[in-house]
């Protein structure tokens, strides 16, 4: 009887109960149905992107204008325009359709991310070690790191990933006199490379020379962040702590124009598309975006985050995506709203943590 009873105990303990296997699966239903609002909210974006952009291009064709001799004769569109437009905005209809597709496509290819290959740095947990930031130059073809050891270093990206070694040497390598925080190749020169560093100075350097043609010394404190605009390769910006953002010409001795902030800024970007906007990362938790011919406001002010911007980029002319050490990164559409403050951003991603290790 005593053995009869010990076994019925044992099973209880192995067999799960009924309340964790519902725990469980209200665990894993609740994680489906985040995944899903996602996929909601990148479906809507998408198609409310796409339809906006030729929303006006169709209301343009809702009149036909006929001309006659010396005379133009406004009618309403015919059956067969109607016909024409329709089979029109079915196609582009079909198109966003398309690009959801697409995107959700790629989404779903990739189950995980594989490391291809590593760069070990000796100790990567001692502090004078630590990378600050990297950047690939315009072909993709090599990659540079720069940190607080005070060092620019050029790697050969397929080398990297086909050869197996366990250590990998730098095809070029460079000194600074400071601790070194942002880098950032040239979309033209492809040999140049702009640096930012602790003591408030910007460089640009030639690689294939492994030395500094160019230094920037208006800064007063530490320069965070410095950026080459893609479309015009002559023209650079640097962000503070001195709550200043400097605008320069590779053609011209000093800056061309500063914005001056009521916070340390630390993130600058130069939008894809012209050289005529920025977003900035600032230490008062918000994104500012500039207008270069009209600096004395911002025309539109991102609020959302609770702590710091450390980092801003732009994914299109209208996608910025900010990075904050309230642990979260969040995504912003900019065509979505006319007005000058948005505070509603269209994702918020979170799973990092700002934890200092060691």
């Amino acid at each position: 009887m005593e053995e009869n009873n010990r076994s019925v105990e044992e099973c209880s303990r192995t067999v799960p109960s009924s309340e964790l296997i519902q725990e469980n699966v209200l665990s894993k239903s609740s994680r489906l149905m985040k995944n899903l609002k996602k996929l909601e909210t990148a479906y809507f974006l998408t198609r409310s992107k796409l339809a906006k952009q030729v929303g006006n291009q169709i209301n343009s064709c809702n009149r036909v204008v006929k001309r006659t001799t010396g005379s133009a004769v406004g009618t309403e569109a015919s059956s067969i325009d109607d016909f024409s437009l329709e089979r029109q905005y079915g196609r582009r209809q079909r198109g966003w359709v398309n690009s959801f597709l697409e995107g959700l496509c790629k989404y779903l290819s990739f189950s995980k991310l594989k490391v291809r290959a590593e760069l070990k740095h000796c100790d990567s947990l001692n502090s004078s070690n630590l990378v600050c930031s990297v950047g690939f130059d315009r072909d993709r073809e090599f990659f540079a790191t720069a940190g607080v050891n005070k060092k620019i270093k050029v790697f050969e990206y397929n080398m990297i990933v086909n050869e197996h070694r366990d250590i990998h040497y730098p095809v070029v390598e460079m000194s600074n006199r400071s601790k070194l925080s942002c880098i950032s190749w040239n979309s033209y020169m492809k040999s140049h490379i702009a640096s930012s560093d602790f003591e408030g100075i910007v460089q640009v350097w030639d690689v294939t020379r492994s030395q500094v043609f160019v230094e920037m010394r208006e800064h007063e404190r530490r320069v965070w962040s410095v950026d080459f605009s893609i479309v015009d390769p002559t023209k650079l910006v640097s962000g503070s702590d001195d709550g200043s953002v400097k605008l320069w010409d590779m053609n011209q001795a000093g800056s061309i124009g500063t914005i001056k902030t009521r916070a340390n800024v630390c993130s600058v970007q130069f939008q894809p598309d012209t050289a005529r906007s920025i977003a900035i990362g600032s230490a008062d938790h918000k994104i500012y975006c500039y207008d270069l011919r009209h600096i004395r406001a911002p025309y539109c002010t991102l609020v959302g985050h609770t702590k710091t911007v450390s980092y801003v980029k732009y994914l299109d002319a209208s996608t910025i995506v900010s990075a904050s050490t309230d642990n979260s990164l969040k995504l912003w559409d900019l065509s979505m709203s006319p007005g000058r403050i948005i505070d509603s951003p269209v994702q918020t991603f979170k799973g990092h943590t700002n934890t200092k290790v060691g």
